[in-house]
């Protein structure tokens, strides 16, 4: 493996070591997964890091647009429903 792991705590901290090669290599398909996490893994906290929890205002402003959201969905729901029920009635002949 390519990590090397210390079991002695009073030692200095574990060094990384490269990889083998056909795990930096594109073309090799678990080469190409490797590379493809470690960038994604990078991206994923560097994005971690530069979030911030909301402060109450913005946090408003989100559930009072999620709000509006659901309720306007649930509207059109409710109207597609309504306006359905009838034109099924028609075809089905209930």
């Amino acid at each position: 493996f390519w990590l090397k792991l210390s079991c002695n705590r009073t030692s200095r901290p574990s060094q990384r070591t490269m990889p083998p090669a056909f795990l930096e290599d594109v073309n090799n398909p678990a080469g190409y997964v490797y590379v493809n996490l470690k960038e994604f893994a990078a991206s994923s906290n560097r994005l971690v890091r530069k979030c911030t929890k909301p402060d109450a205002k913005e946090f408003k402003k989100i559930a009072v647009s999620c709000s509006m959201g659901f309720a306007i969905m649930g509207f059109i729901g409710y109207m597609v429903k309504l306006v359905f029920i009838p034109i099924n009635n028609i075809i089905v002949g209930g």
